[in-house]
């Protein structure tokens, strides 16, 4: 609920946003071009993680100093880090390289980009990559439509490359109208909240112009025409460089927890660089004007003598850093989780429910309703019914024939059950090694052969979804009656499985109270196997509903073939609940009547 709100709010603040400020209709839409292209480009590089491409990355970064290598040269060739940190972010979402491997390409990327300052200050010279933007979308949207699965790929990575560079240049065009924000010649500030306010403005520079490069490159050439004094543009320079990390971030939304991962990295590295870079901001000045000496630099040559600042500082950082980098990889794993992939956790199972094996079969027991709870959600939630209406004690013909949910199941499953399902099946191997006895192990394989019934019925209702959402909303009223008969008989079989949930036997108190229950279980079990009869009832292909629909033209050829398949669906998933109930609650109910021995199985102790 939280998450459509919010999903609500962001949209209307956009809308407004779109009418309130023009230039921000464009900036936005960069915003959106350069995710998209990050989703290209993720997309692309997962079709070769399996081929040479990944091959050739492990070996080219297999050592930190290879990865630190790749990062430095590839930045200074293609002169953005910000490209570089983005592809980073790309391969190691695709899994073409580890986390180490991809914060040495970062690394290295930040010595890289100061290859900008060397050319600019030397030749003038500043690649304009954005300008191959559209060519790269065409060239990839031209090899995205071929079959070949390669060509396809390497479509998706030039379409991708091309939406990121066109994205930052529709983001430039929309702050175009804010650049008169930097006169730099009104603003000539010294001491610390001087060069502060310079780190802040190289920041908000690069932010807006979303390259670091761009920011150097236009330091450097207000420096050069005098219009900013030396030590403002070393501020300035700093702030350039910490800014460059918000294209990154900006890209880790479009990623998975490593690309997220990497990213507070960057940022991190960024941030204690600049402090540091800050903090020592004189004596990093003395270690600059040393080495210009040294390279026989003339005192006054400023542009030269900020390329080196901007050199000396990103190294100093990479050193301070690098030594470190194990264990920034093993804090990153540790705090930044990744709770969609860890799932539902268990609540009751633990190894000291072991010692006795009904204390074994009780825990399994109670997982089993907590896994089904979260199937119920898929189940429901996949016919478009709300659990409530769906546990109603009302008539089954008052369901809502609308389908108010339309919802990803797959989603649901591994990010919710599969983590559930796999522990419980764990548990149960560990308990029938513990107790071969044939009616201990025979009753917890009944279990774990429950759970994987209601796993199927998961999937079964995966597979019934798109007909169920597609025929709901049919103009045939017939086909719509149709569909929601199938809802209500899966509702039906639902609630019983949680009146079984409700089903408890007395504990025996003398050696007669046994016969009572032996004979409620059979009871039970006949009253199920009833249930199960009732299906065929149920079936249009033995009732003989379908022919006559068929006979009258009520429905079409395509509805028939559906129809068919779906019926065949929802009464495998009627049978896998019933054959679930009986295991579980019927089965499992003499076992769960015994008395517990005093003395427990092995050498646990109770918790």
């Amino acid at each position: 609920m939280f998450k459509k709100l919010f999903l609500l709010v962001v949209l209307l603040g956009l809308g407004v946003s779109f009418w309130a400020v023009p230039n921000f209709q464009e900036i936005s839409t960069g915003v959106a071009f350069l995710l998209f292209g990050m989703v290209s480009l993720e997309i692309g590089f997962k079709s070769f993680a399996e081929g040479s491409l990944k091959k050739l990355l492990a070996k080219a970064t297999n050592r930190f100093y290879k990865s630190f290598s790749v990062g430095m040269l590839a930045t200074a060739l293609l002169q953005s880090s910000s490209l570089i940190s983005v592809i980073t972010i790309s391969f190691l979402s695709a899994g073409l390289i580890s986390l180490y491997q991809g914060i040495g390409i970062i690394y290295g990327a930040n010595l890289g980009t100061t290859a900008t300052a060397w050319l600019v200050a030397t030749l003038g010279l500043k690649l304009d990559i954005a300008a191959l933007a559209m060519p790269m979308i065409v060239f990839g949207i031209v090899l995205y439509l071929q079959s070949l699965r390669t060509l396809k790929g390497l479509g998706n990575i030039l379409a991708g490359l091309g939406f990121f560079f066109y994205g930052i240049a529709m983001m430039k065009g929309g702050f175009e109208a804010y650049q008169d924000v930097f006169d730099f010649t009104s603003h000539s500030l010294q001491g610390i909240w001087g060069d502060l306010f310079f780190v802040m403005v190289g920041i908000v520079m690069t932010v807006i112009l979303q390259s670091s490069s761009a920011t150097i490159a236009i330091i450097l050439t207000v420096l050069a025409v005098g219009q900013i004094n030396y030590g403002n543009a070393l501020a300035l320079a700093i702030g350039a460089n910490v800014g460059t990390t918000v294209t990154a971030i900006i890209a880790a939304m479009a990623s998975n927890i490593d690309g997220k991962r990497i990213a507070i990295a960057h940022f991190s590295f960024k941030i204690i660089t600049g402090l540091v870079a800050f903090v020592f901001l004189k004596q990093l000045t003395w270690l600059v004007d040393a080495t210009a000496h040294l390279m026989h630099i003339a005192p006054e040559d400023h542009t030269l003598k900020l390329a080196i600042f901007h050199s000396v500082f990103n190294l100093l950082g990479i050193m301070m850093l690098a030594p470190f980098t194990s264990v920034v990889v093993r804090q990153l794993q540790l705090r930044i989780r990744d709770k969609k992939k860890e799932g539902i956790q268990p609540r009751y199972l633990n190894d000291a429910a072991l010692a006795f094996p009904q204390t074994a079969l009780q825990v399994m027991l109670k997982e089993t309703k907590h896994l089904f709870s979260l199937c119920f959600e898929a189940i429901a939630h996949g016919l478009g019914l709300s659990r409530s209406s769906m546990l109603s004690k009302k008539e089954m013909n008052t369901l809502d024939k609308e389908v108010k949910y339309d919802v990803n199941i797959d989603a649901i499953y591994y990010e919710r059950i599969k983590t559930l399902y796999g522990a419980i099946i764990r548990f149960g191997i560990k308990a029938q090694r513990r107790y071969a006895e044939p009616r201990y192990y025979f009753a917890i394989n009944g279990i774990l052969e429950a759970n994987r019934y209601f796993i199927e019925v998961v999937k079964d209702v995966k597979d019934l979804q798109p007909n169920v959402l597609k025929y709901s909303a049919s103009d045939n009223e017939i086909i719509r009656n149709e569909y929601h008969n199938i809802r209500k008989r899966i509702a039906r079989f639902v609630r019983i499985i949680f009146q079984y949930q409700e089903f408890r036997l007395p504990k025996p108190l003398h050696e007669k109270d046994l016969n009572l229950i032996e004979h409620k279980i059979n009871e039970e079990r006949n009253h199920l196997k009833r249930y199960i009869e009732k299906l065929k009832t149920n079936d249009l292909l033995f009732n003989g509903s379908l022919n006559r629909l068929i006979a009258n033209h009520a429905i079409t050829s395509e509805m028939v073939t559906s129809l068919i398949n779906d019926n065949r669906i929802s009464n495998s998933i009627n049978k896998h609940l019933m054959k679930a109930a009986e295991l579980l609650y019927v089965n499992t109910g003499e076992l769960l009547s015994e008395p517990i021995d005093d003395k427990p199985a092995g050498n646990e102790k109770m918790a």
